[in-house]
């Protein structure tokens, strides 16, 4: 599953040809969530409280660019890297 972003030790990751709706893996210190791209909501699974803030507010700066890679993985194409959240102004 390919790597996108990586920050604060989060490591985010989306697989090529996933089920729907458009999401992807976020892990942390042996937590992992699913997380939903339109919302940044967790779908299934878990991060520690402060993560999860993390990785939502990034889902949704990112929005635009996770939704592009969503739709380079369902034509199984190489995703690009997004910025992490410690690189976001």
């Amino acid at each position: 599953m390919p790597i996108v972003s990586v920050f604060f030790g989060i490591v985010i990751r989306m697989y090529h040809d996933d089920h729907p709706p458009p999401h992807f893996h976020a892990a942390y210190q042996g937590f992992e969530a699913f997380v939903a791209i339109e919302t940044g909501e967790i779908l299934h699974g878990s991060l520690p409280k402060k993560a999860t803030r993390i990785v939502r507010q990034w889902a949704l700066d990112h929005r635009a660019a996770l939704m592009a890679n969503w739709a380079l993985g369902e034509k199984l194409l190489p995703m690009e890297m997004i910025p992490g959240a410690d690189l976001d102004d």
